[in-house]
């Protein structure tokens, strides 16, 4: 129990994010108008293993199960890169939808970056898998990720000043993805204060998405957002999903392997008779 508590900030943010997510998915499945696509399912199943697998994790390291903790580290070896691969074939299939419309892609830079930022977290996790803490808080990290987004879609579904109700309120869109970036922002500033030595890839998770804003306003100014979005939507879903996959998990893997031992030979002793 006393362990228990010493996570409890951790638990905390896991079931934050779940509940959040939850509430982001909900007009999906259950709005007015809802009417929830296979990428929907892939994206929601991947999403809810992560997690799972980030709580599974919390709670052998709570009971103190590190043999089971590292069973199913190989677990997260492929959710990590299905999760990623999961994420880019949505951005490919949210910049298609926004080509064929003709209205773009508004969210062409938070899709695309954030699958490069969620694939940096999880291969920082096992490349830096020897400093357990700072691991732990990689791979935690990436939940912020979710948040930043989930909170967006969970603000407009169920908080009437965020609620978008017709195309002259759409920039509540954009009042709930502020909001969303401060509370992740305020997150990783208390891991950040609590741990900074371990604690900074919850604050780097959370500043990734008015980085990510800034690129786009730049590409913005630059007229290079719709051709950004020609490129991306042109690309085949299932050879992203897959290039994906085989690109994280043949890093990860090459960083999960042991390291052989270095066998160094020490020169011989010879004894000789005295004459």
């Amino acid at each position: 129990m006393k362990r228990a508590r010493h996570y409890i900030v951790e638990i905390s943010l896991l079931a934050a994010v779940i509940l959040v997510s939850v509430g982001g998915f909900w007009n999906i499945y259950f709005g007015t108008n809802a009417d929830p696509q296979p990428h929907h399912h892939l994206h929601l199943t991947t999403v809810f293993i992560w997690m799972g697998l980030l709580l599974a994790q919390l709670i052998l390291i709570v009971r103190r199960s590190y043999q089971s903790h590292r069973k199913l580290g190989l677990a997260v070896l492929f959710a990590g890169p299905l999760l990623v691969a999961t994420t880019s074939m949505l951005a490919v299939h949210s910049a298609r939808k926004g080509l064929v419309s003709g209205d773009g892609d508004f969210m062409i830079i938070q899709n695309t970056m954030a699958t490069f930022e969620l694939g940096m977290l999880i291969f920082l996790a096992f490349l830096l898998k020897d400093r357990r803490k700072l691991h732990a808080s990689l791979l935690l990290s990436t939940t912020i990720v979710f948040m930043g987004i989930a909170l967006s879609f969970a603000l407009t579904s169920f908080v009437p000043p965020f609620r978008v109700e017709g195309p002259e309120t759409f920039y509540r869109f954009q009042m709930a993805g502020i909001a969303g970036q401060v509370i992740c922002l305020c997150t990783g500033l208390l891991f950040f204060i609590r741990d900074a030595k371990n604690g900074w890839p919850f604050l780097a998770a959370a500043f990734c998405f008015p980085f990510n804003d800034a690129i786009y306003s730049m590409l913005t100014s630059l007229g290079l957002i719709d051709p950004l979005t020609q490129i991306v939507g042109s690309m085949s879903q299932p050879l992203t999903f897959i290039a994906s996959f085989a690109l994280l998990f043949s890093l990860l893997a090459a960083t999960a392997l042991p390291r052989r031992a270095s066998i160094s030979a020490s020169p011989a002793c010879v004894v000789t008779p005295a004459a």
